[in-house]
């Protein structure tokens, strides 16, 4: 029932040193696409002040995150809820930030598009999205693990793929958002902050 990700116990640590600079104090914090739900468990610890709703389409995802939180116990982390990024309607109607980790490039364009359709309906004024995950950058040579990477990715399923960093950039603007920051992560990752509009 429990899933354990190698690579989550790997990446969580850097990705919780930006957390801790992007994320508000307080406020309810929504995690699409949880997957294991290692994540979530290791952040709603680490900000306690913070509510943590992990999401996830897939029902073994939503079992192991489950899983995970009955034995941790962490009083912020909220039980998962069903959501597929491509809906029109999420169960959550409000969040004061929005985490996606390793989603852009393990879906269809049309998941990442639809992103930023609900970032843009369901996060408050200036709240930050973030998205953590290998990118192509436009002007600089690709890193060969990171080519690898998009090959197998592609060989899985042709809508999958790294995206490039311009292309999510476009598309969020087209939704109102607008990039704050690019950070450089290990392995040739890089998280994204982008803000929602301050209306």
């Amino acid at each position: 029932m429990k899933r354990h990700a190698p690579s989550a116990e790997r990446n969580r640590e850097p990705l919780l040193s930006v957390l801790r600079e992007v994320l508000p104090e307080h406020g309810t914090v929504l995690e699409v696409a949880s997957g294991t739900g290692q994540h979530a468990v290791h952040f709603a610890r680490a900000l306690p002040g913070l509510v943590w709703q992990p999401t996830d389409m897939d029902p073994e995802a939503r079992a192991s995150i489950e899983a995970w939180r009955r034995e941790e116990g962490v009083p912020g982390l909220r039980a998962p809820l069903a959501l597929d990024v491509r809906a029109e309607d999420w169960p959550v109607a409000h969040a004061d930030a929005l985490v996606a980790i390793n989603l852009v490039h393990i879906s269809p364009w049309e998941a990442t598009q639809a992103l930023f359709r609900g970032a843009a309906r369901v996060l408050g004024p200036g709240a930050p999205l973030v998205l953590y995950g290998a990118y192509f950058v436009e002007g600089e040579p690709p890193a060969p693990s990171n080519l690898a990477f998009d090959a197998s990715l592609r060989e899985r399923d042709p809508a999958w793929g790294v995206r490039r960093l311009g292309s999510v950039t476009a598309e969020a603007l087209a939704h109102g958002l607008t990039r704050e920051r690019v950070i450089p992560m290990p392995h040739h990752n890089l998280t994204l902050v982008f803000r929602a509009p301050s209306r």
